[in-house]
């Protein structure tokens, strides 16, 4: 019988769930309610299955060795960079994302992190609540900024598009991206940093996007520039976007994701940056976006199944 194991809670609402579970015909079907602790765990878990359901834990090529009835992996994440692709295409195991679920949720958080960056929501907060008043404090609009997008897939758009209704000049520049739209303007990378007042990243990891925001691109920036990071912590060198913080050349910056997934080290170099707002990977993480997710890794494994077997 085939053997389908949800590794990692992918569904939030128990009735999907069941849902799921119901339309599978002549196949055994477990879940987990929680993530394995460690690499031993998730092999404990997965070694019989014939496909699986998971978020972002890593997928080593030691742990495919230990699974080797394993045909599909279905993902519930935008990104693939934590699994062993080259060794996935090599056995034959067809890996499917869940493209497209978070795109409104990172997209949103990416406009607040903005805003609050521009407005010091997180940082007047805790003065109001320390009896304190706005001691002179003068913040800055959205509307009428310049702001560069680097990566206008799905998610640089939906961002490009809500920034164009704020009254916000949009640039963009990615790969394969050479078109301008009616929300934004194509600028190759070297001349969107020169003119943008505020930078947010949307590209996967890849090894033309890592580091992409280092010491070189910085100093190509505006003084003064705000820079935004939602889509892979790698993207950016954090030592030198702390030094940048640090020296004011960089005035803000609002930051999602991290070289490793949260908790972050007491030592990282971004905690003793100023003016920086630090979030635990959480602009995917909605109830609508978690619901949709599920929703497209259920039904990659339906069609895995159909397109596969005949049950």
């Amino acid at each position: 019988m085939i053997k389908i194991i949800e590794i990692d809670p992918i569904f939030t609402n128990p009735t999907d769930r069941q849902l799921f579970a119901d339309s599978l015909n002549q196949v055994d079907f477990e879940w987990h309610a929680n993530r394995p602790e460690n690499e031993t765990e998730f092999i404990h878990r997965a070694k019989d299955a014939d496909a699986i359901m998971v978020s972002n834990i890593p997928i080593t090529k030691y742990i495919l060795d230990q699974c080797p009835k394993l045909k599909m992996i279905s993902v519930a994440f935008t990104g693939l960079d934590h699994i062993d692709l080259i060794e996935c295409d090599r056995r034959e195991i067809i890996v499917e994302n869940a493209a497209g679920y978070s795109t409104q949720s990172v997209a949103e958080i990416t406009l607040g992190l903005m805003i609050d960056l521009l407005r010091k929501i997180t940082e007047l907060d805790k003065s109001t609540r320390a009896s304190s008043d706005r001691n002179g404090f003068i913040g800055n609009e959205l509307s009428g900024k310049t702001v560069g997008i680097i990566g206008a897939g799905a998610i640089g758009t939906k961002v490009g598009k809500i920034l164009y209704s704020f009254g916000c000049e949009v640039f963009f520049t990615g790969r394969k991206m050479k078109s301008d739209t009616l929300w934004g303007n194509y600028l190759p990378m070297n001349e969107l940093l020169k003119v943008s007042d505020i930078i947010t990243l949307h590209v996967p990891l890849t090894k033309e996007t890592e580091n992409i925001i280092n010491q070189d691109s910085i100093s190509k920036m505006k003084d003064g520039v705000y820079i935004v990071n939602t889509s892979r912590g790698k993207t950016v060198d954090y030592n030198a976007l702390s030094d940048a913080l640090k020296s004011g050349k960089v005035v803000g910056a609002g930051i999602d994701v991290y070289e490793i997934e949260p908790p972050i080290p007491t030592t990282h170099p971004l905690l003793s940056a100023p003016n920086c707002i630090l979030t635990p990977h959480i602009a995917y993480a909605t109830h609508q976006a978690f619901t949709l997710r599920a929703e497209i890794v259920s039904n990659n494994i339906i069609q895995w199944l159909e397109n596969n077997y005949t049950l």
